[in-house]
């Protein structure tokens, strides 16, 4: 028998293959600073400190510069492009500043008006005591020391010596009464207790509703509201407990006033009340007078409520600008980067820019901060790092003017920080069923936008259409030769653009394996020929035209879907000229697109920032709302009156006056910051009523010389005036401080909450000494005519009892 055939001999791949190591098609480029560069992200975990980990970062930089030059050759550097902590850090020093500078105007307040070391050193101390506590209460919570605590501990210096100005105030009245120290601390302590306890629950009550509101400023702003929450039942644990042993230990009474001097001589009034005396009683003399101007400053207050500007959170303040570029889809990556460098140029003109860093090919502008990202070549996204403490916004402005200029560079927007909650601008969603519908509404909403005053840098992310082959399988055909649509797209690919068949450990690192089978075709007709095996007829091949159509197609480069429609974003920045903010572009916009006649399936809807904000807005003024209606139930149980605390109330709507004032004075926009302002205004302006209404009630029940109303009431805002006046100037030069600005520390929330609550407390003070006295005297002369009318009946059908039983001899009115 012949032997058996000997067996073929092992080819290499090399025999039937070209094996070459070839770069990847380079589909985007980074560069820092002009330069080439690779990025590297570092974000912390949600529990990871920034600054620690910037620190521990910023100490392997010098390490990592070493090891990068030694094999780079000296070619190459490692730059810092962002780093959050200098900015949190600066607003945290800034804050302290603020805070400090607070602090010492608040004591000097209780200086002048107590004219008295001693008094003020022992009120001052609830300060830093009140802030002590507040942080142990923090520890204790797992709250950390931020910008948004430190913000709220900041704000709290001028509320927390409210309680224990009052108290010590008091004692000091009556010391000057001639009364010793023992019977004066006592007294005077149990004078206030109620009403500063009353004022300080109802103060820390109204950030209740804050526990529900949801959202970015629900997440922002609930460590702010527990802050300020401890802070103040801090100190009203000091004001009862601490401050009287101090005063007893450092309090004595005025030389002039020891002995036996008469309570009328030493309870004179001072000059403070001789010039606040005559306005009350006029005031209480013609209520309805004094009722009438009220009712027109409400009105003026209205007034000034259409006026006002409206935004979300504003700017963060940051030291970032991100700016993106957009050129026609289908734009080369080199096209795209011969560009790119050119507004790199005007960015670097900028004397204010550190560094910058700039992706292209990135459709994400965020991912220019990291040097990556994915899309398409024809766009771009600059990350730039400006000196910390330059006017940002003052930036854009001026870079946005440079770009302008430019021509061929596609479209250019420029906007603060690295976007995220509180950036600006608006957007508007369109959804539809399908392409051709999308296409119309957003080029019909873009128009519509464009033309809204106050939009700017106008945009939309609808992928431009490119045409395209679409290679459509005819099963029959494909199956009556042995393939399947799977095999076809296959063969297809393999050819067009190759097979990654695995992956080889080199010493250089991981690379693809990628097989290619001959040259890709090079146009329609070489597709269309493409020869493919048949497995039904071996050792055959057909033509790809003989089992699928090759067509010409226009397609969208990307799809975005939402709610399973396919949809599109058309974005807008709202301009810093003839504009009404966030929320008046927000309004008009929706306006406009209720009138829009869209395509049949078609939708715009307001998203983004401007439905974060009236979501928020919403949320926050059923938030007011409700701590209206816990401010007013607390008052009830501490008045044991449903009529009282309405006139308590009364205060309220006068605090709007100043605080409306004020924000359009400064040309502060009412954000978020300045709704949670307002929140904390409606505690702590009904605190200078509780404490003025208190007083008044305890003269009109005191056991041995009760007073009539009228004088009760001109006798307790006489003494309340002085306290009143003490807290509500503490609580406004504390805040000067963060609302001028000083600083410019964490601004986006110190500032307009600082702002809101000065301008209330100005005006609420000032009318709360003159209309809530008239408001009382009016309803509780009311009040007593009823009673006494309810008394003259009930005496009247005694009476006519009693004379029904008398013999008729007797009875009133008969002749015997």
């Amino acid at each position: 028998a012949p032997p058996p055939p000997a067996a073929p001999a092992p080819l290499a791949v090399g025999d039937v293959a070209e094996v070459a190591t070839a770069p990847t098609s380079t589909t985007s480029l980074s560069r820092t600073d002009g330069r080439p560069s690779i990025g590297v992200a570092v974000t912390r975990t949600p529990d990871g400190n920034t600054v620690a980990i910037s620190e521990e970062v910023g100490e392997l930089v010098p390490a990592l510069q070493e090891a990068v030059r030694e094999q780079t050759g000296g070619q190459a550097q490692v730059t810092v492009v962002f780093d959050q902590a200098p900015f949190i850090e600066s607003s945290v020093e800034d804050l302290t500043v603020e805070g400090l500078l607070g602090l010492a105007f608040a004591v000097l307040v209780i200086l002048v008006f107590l004219l008295s070391v001693r008094s003020t050193l022992v009120t001052a101390v609830s300060i830093p005591l009140s802030l002590l506590f507040a942080l142990i209460g923090l520890l204790t919570a797992g709250y950390t020391l931020n910008l948004l605590t430190l913000s709220a501990l900041t704000i709290s210096i001028g509320r927390v010596v409210d309680d224990s100005i009052v108290v010590v105030e008091n004692i000091t009245r009556h010391l000057r009464l001639g009364e010793d120290k023992r019977t004066a601390i006592v007294g005077g302590v149990r004078e206030v207790a109620a009403a500063v306890t009353a004022s300080t629950v109802t103060t820390t009550a109204v950030f209740l509703p804050l526990a529900v509101v949801g959202g970015t400023a629900g997440e922002l702003f609930r460590p702010f509201a527990v802050t300020v929450a401890l802070a103040l039942g801090a100190s009203l644990l000091v004001s009862l407990t601490i401050v009287p042993v101090l005063s007893w230990w450092f309090l004595r009474a005025p030389d002039d006033h020891a002995g036996a001097r008469p309570a009328r001589v030493a309870d004179a009034p001072d000059r403070l009340q001789r010039a606040y005396l005559p306005v009350l009683r006029a005031s209480l003399r013609r209520p309805l007078l004094t009722a009438l101007a009220a009712v027109v400053v409400l009105g003026g207050t209205v007034g000034l409520a259409t006026r006002l500007e409206t935004d979300f959170l504003g700017s963060a303040g940051q030291n970032t600008l991100t700016v993106a570029q957009q050129l026609p889809a289908g734009t080369s990556l080199e096209v795209t980067d011969e560009a790119a460098r050119r507004v790199e140029e005007v960015i670097a003109d900028q004397p204010e820019v550190v560094t910058q860093q700039v992706t292209v090919g990135s459709g994400d502008p965020a991912q220019a901060l990291f040097g990556g990202g994915s899309g398409g070549s024809a766009s771009a996204s600059f990350a730039v790092t400006l000196e910390l403490g330059d006017d940002a916004e003052a930036v854009r402005d001026r870079l946005r003017a440079a770009l302008e200029d430019l021509d061929d560079v596609g479209e250019v927007t420029v906007s603060l920080g690295q976007g995220g909650p509180g950036s600006e601008g608006v957007e508007v969603v369109v959804q539809a069923p399908d392409e051709e519908v999308l296409r119309e509404a957003t080029e019909q909403v873009r128009g519509t936008v464009e033309d809204a005053p106050g939009a700017q840098d106008v945009s939309d992310d609808l992928a431009a259409e490119l045409p395209a082959l679409a290679v459509v399988v005819d099963r029959e055909a494909a199956a009556a030769v042995g393939l399947s649509e799977a095999a076809v797209g296959q063969a297809v690919s393999a050819r067009t653009q190759g097979s990654r068949i695995g992956r080889l450990e080199t010493t250089d690192g991981p690379q693809d394996v990628v097989l290619r089978v001959g040259a890709p075709p090079a146009d329609v007709v070489a597709l269309r020929s493409l020869p493919l095996a048949a497995p039904l007829a071996p050792g055959q091949v057909v033509p790809l035209s003989a089992v699928a159509e090759v067509q010409e197609v226009e397609q969208p480069t990307t799809i975005t879907r939402r709610d399973g429609r396919r949809s599109a974003t058309v974005t807008a920045a709202v301009s810093t000229e003839d504009s009404g903010g966030l929320g008046a572009l927000s309004a008009d916009l929706g306006e406009r697109l209720d009138a829009l006649d869209l395509p049949a399936g078609a939708t715009a809807t307001l998203g983004g920032v401007s439905a974060d904000q009236q979501e928020t807005f919403g949320q926050l003024g059923l938030a007011l709302l409700a701590a209206i209606a816990i401010v007013y139930t607390v008052m009830v149980g501490t008045f044991r009156s449903l009529l009282q605390p309405v006139v308590l109330l009364a205060s309220i709507p006068f605090a709007a006056t100043g605080a409306l004032a004020l924000l359009l004075a400064t040309g502060t926009p009412l954000g978020v910051a300045a709704l949670i302002g307002a929140l904390m205004l409606v505690g702590v302006v009904v605190t200078n009523a509780i404490v003025l209404i208190d007083l008044v009630n305890q003269h009109r029940r005191d056991a041995e010389h009760p007073l009539p109303l009228a004088e009760a009431v001109v006798e307790g805002a006489r003494h309340r005036l002085r306290p009143i006046l003490m807290t509500a100037l503490a609580t406004i030069l504390a805040l000067t401080p963060m609302a001028l600005g000083i600083t410019g520390g964490s601004a986006f929330i110190s500032q307009p909450l600082a702002l809101v609550v000065i301008g209330g407390l100005v005006s609420s003070t000032a009318l709360t000494l003159v209309i809530v006295p008239v408001l009382y005297l009016v309803t509780e002369r009311r009040v007593e005519r009823g009673a006494a009318r309810r008394a003259a009946r009930r005496t009247s059908r005694s009476q006519r009892r009693q004379d029904h039983r008398r013999p008729p001899e007797q009875r009133r009115g008969g002749d015997g």
